[in-house]
This record gives C-alpha cells, structure tokens and sequence, in this order.
C-alpha cells in the first residue's frame, strides 16, 4: 500500500468561493440557446406564411377564371359583367358579354382542360393574360384569354382582378400580351 500516491495532495480546490457559481453559467447559456432557437423558429415561420401566400396566388386567379366561364356557360350574363372589373360602366363589354353568353352557353358541369395563369412567381402587382380552355357538358374545347390584375403584396394581401374576356379563340391560338 506504501506504492500509492497520496490523493490529498492532488484534492480539486474548493469552487464555492468563486465569484459565479458553477452552475448559473450554463444556464444563462441555455437560456440564450433556446431563445435564439424561437426567434429564429418565428422567422421561419414569418417566412414560410408569406411564400405560401405568394404561391397560392396562381390558385385564386383559377379559382377567379373558373368561375367567370361557369357563370359563361350557366349563361348569367350578370354574373359576368359583375365579376369584370368596370364591366357594368361599360357598354362595349355589356354587349360582348351578351354576345358571348349567347354563343358559348352550355349544358353540365365546367371543366377547365388547361390554364395558363397571367403571370409566374410575384412578390408584388402585376397585370397580364391568363388563357383557359374548358369544356361543358359534352362541347367541344372552347379556349378563351381573361385579362387579370394582380394587386398588393404578400404582406399586406394580394387581391385578383377579372379586367377582360376574349371571345371564343381558334384552339391553337396564343393569348396577346394585353386584351
């Protein structure tokens, strides 16, 4: 036994007269870590809420056409020039819309076989041509341009507008950049 160091000159120093304690250290640490982890979560979150705002944009605008043409092949005029913004102040487009519900009117359900929306990814405004093309019942593809204004921001809401519906197009046909 005499082989053995004696292990009272190697004792740890007495910590309890340290100006900070050991353990408040790390919890002040912890408490830093984990509110740094919620506000960076928040932003996350902020983040995420907006981009799904501006990526469901292209959804309302289809929703917005969808319902413009069913109300087409319903034949409810009024409906129509109700939904294209200053339609109602404007004899020219009164009388188009009346033109068209007179050509295009269909029995059964609405079907939309293709959508093009007015524009891609916007944080912001923008104005463009959306081209559609459905079906009613058992007709033939029927494909018209609806031009659409998109107003606001992500941040405080973004608003569809119906500006103008094209006649009935040849099916191959382009949409121009403005109606």
């Amino acid at each position: 036994m005499a082989d053995r160091p004696d292990r009272s000159a190697t004792a740890r120093p007495d910590r309890s007269a340290t100006p900070f304690p050991r353990r408040t250290y790390p919890v002040v640490v912890r408490a830093r870590r984990i509110a740094l982890i919620v506000i960076a979560l928040a932003v996350f979150l902020a983040i995420s809420g907006l981009l799904a705002r501006a990526f469901s944009l292209p959804n309302a605008e289809q929703a917005a056409v969808t319902d413009l043409i069913a109300a087409e092949a319903r034949g409810d005029a009024a409906s129509m020039v109700s939904a294209l913004q200053g339609c109602a102040q404007s004899p020219r487009c009164r009388a188009g819309i009346a033109r068209d519900v007179a050509r295009l009117r269909h029995p059964g359900a609405i079907q939309v076989a293709s959508f093009n929306p007015s524009a891609g990814f916007s944080l912001g405004g923008t104005t463009g041509v959306a081209r559609v093309a459905w079906t009613a019942g058992g007709s033939l593809p029927i494909v018209q341009c609806v031009e659409v204004r998109r107003t606001g921001n992500v941040l405080s809401g973004q608003r569809i507008q119906l500006l103008a519906l094209t006649p009935r197009l040849d099916g191959g046909a382009n949409c121009p950049p403005r109606l």
